[in-house]
């Protein structure tokens, strides 16, 4: 079995899927990053895919495509990507062990790269940056 940078949940499998059925016929999927933004520092980044850039990571669920920019793959590792409906919102959610903070809104993020060496040591694969 491959290693993943991230998971997909089923849910959040099914609104790739959804987006990239209803964005024609270039669409491939989806690919998350990170940026610098908002009141905590940090903002996931979400973007349609129609050329893959081959220096991404690829996961995929259910047919459902998403691609890890290489500059977000630090700050992803251990990541479960979901998605969710609630009464005041719908969108995806990320359940992220990297994640030290968040602002009282939720749509900004403190991200502090994934320990390698603790990764190693629990045995989990590594990825080489």
């Amino acid at each position: 079995m491959a290693f993943a940078v991230m998971k997909l949940t089923d849910a959040a499998a099914d609104r790739v899927k959804a987006i990239v059925d209803n964005a024609g016929a270039d669409a491939k999927g989806i690919r998350v990053g990170i940026k610098k933004g908002g009141c905590a520092g940090m903002e996931y980044s979400i973007d349609l895919v129609t050329e893959p850039n081959a220096k991404d990571d690829l996961i995929e669920r259910n047919s459902a495509r998403v691609w890890v920019a290489p500059e977000a793959v630090l700050y992803l590792l251990g990541t479960e990507m979901d998605f969710e409906v609630t009464t005041l919102r719908s969108g995806f959610t990320f359940h992220n062990p990297n994640q030290t903070s968040a602002c009282g809104c939720g749509e900004s993020v403190e991200l502090k790269p994934a320990d390698l060496a603790a990764l190693a040591a629990a045995g989990q694969p590594t990825v080489r940056a």
